[in-house]
């Protein structure tokens, strides 16, 4: 059954029902009404019935009481058909009525209809459909999620793009590599390009690996957070990149401070970390101190590491979080998306990321803070 029927069945039905209801209760009123006046005035009730004689033994005035009573009953009856006739009159005029003036009303509705059905799968352009003022709501949050898949179709193009010709440099590298070992002509040429493949191998699964962790992320449900005490959690991730540092020559310090609970996800506030963490062991020089804090800063809960490497210039530090972006004289290896996926389980938290100079102006700051 369509909307406007059932609109239809319905007004006409509350109509019916107020109208017998009204027919009802005008029929019962009658009854009343006409009992008083009849019983108030029974010279002129008797002169309805032909009855002129002022003497009338117990039968006749029984008599006469029963058909007052019928005459009572009679006329509140015939009052309620009176009323209840135009019903069934205009009814019919009611019901066209009413289908003119819901199937205009629902016009709009349709209009929208056909011009969401009309459109192009790749058609993401606001609507401009005239509707009335309780539509507009709904045309405005299609209008948003028009925006919203755009600029996530739009990203993801240019995520696939980038993640293409990314994945293309280690593979270049890898088969250069495997081709030199080809034409080796003593065991230890082969064996430098073996390894130089190796390397290459293992920098394009650490690429996957991160391009897939970005793409999870894109459809991670936060509905099911759960309590995260971060200091347990930074020291968990620490202790398996203490073999790393190590090699590095990097020193990693979990400062003193409370155990702080937070509401989250435990996976992905590992994997953030891990990233932060990876990327100050990565590119600070031998000997840089890397410190984390647990603290709360104007009553709200913070994760700050800080090193005191070389740093990076302010225009650097605007473009950091980008994907495969890497800062310019960078050799290490990696694959510029470590601060997209921090910047991404930020927001998935409800967080903000602040990278800044660090406090003695020597090195990096990196801040996650909890609204």
């Amino acid at each position: 059954m369509s909307l406007k029927q059932r609109l239809l069945l319905l007004v006409l039905g509350v109509v019916m029902l107020v109208w017998m209801g009204a027919a009802a209760f005008t029929y019962y009123d009658a009854r009343h009404g006409l009992g008083e006046v009849l019983d108030e005035h029974p010279a002129q009730a008797a002169s309805f019935l032909g009855r002129h004689s002022t003497h009338q033994d117990d039968d006749e005035h029984g008599d006469d009481a029963a058909e007052l009573a019928g005459m009572r009953d009679e006329l509140a009856l015939k009052i309620t058909r009176n009323l209840l006739l135009p019903l069934w009159v205009a009814l019919p005029l009611l019901a066209g009525l009413l289908w003119w003036v819901i199937a205009a009303s629902l016009r709009p509705l349709v209009k929208l209809t056909q011009a969401v059905a009309s459109r192009q799968p790749d058609n993401l352009a606001p609507l401009d459909v005239a509707a009335p003022r309780e539509v507009m709501p709904l045309i405005e949050r299609l209008n948003h999620l028009f925006a919203r898949t755009g600029k996530l179709i739009e990203n993801e193009r240019r995520f696939t793009a980038d993640a293409s010709h990314e994945l293309r440099t280690p593979i270049a590298a890898i088969k250069a590599q495997l081709q030199v070992a080809q034409g080796a002509s003593d065991a230890a040429g082969r064996d430098h390009a073996l390894d130089n493949a190796i390397q290459g191998c293992n920098r394009a699964t650490h690429l996957i690996g991160q391009l897939l962790t970005l793409a999870r992320l894109e459809s991670v449900d936060t509905t099911a957070l759960q309590a995260c005490r971060l200091r347990t959690l930074v020291a968990e991730v620490m202790a398996e990149l203490a073999p790393q540092a190590l090699e590095a020559g990097v020193h990693l310090e979990l400062r003193d401070g409370a155990d702080i609970t937070v509401q989250g996800l435990p996976a992905l506030l590992q994997v953030m970390v891990r990233n932060l963490l990876d990327n100050a062991v990565r590119y600070t020089p031998v000997g840089t101190l890397v410190t984390v804090d647990i603290i709360r800063q104007q009553g709200k809960p913070c994760i700050r590491i800080s090193d005191n490497g070389s740093g990076l210039p302010a225009a650097e530090l605007a473009k950091i979080t980008q994907r495969f972006y890497r800062p310019l004289g960078t050799s290490a290896s990696g694959s510029g998306l470590g601060l997209s996926i921090v910047q991404r389980i930020v927001e998935l938290h409800q967080a903000t990321l602040q990278i800044t100079p660090a406090a003695d102006g020597v090195g990096l700051s990196v801040t996650v803070e909890y609204r």
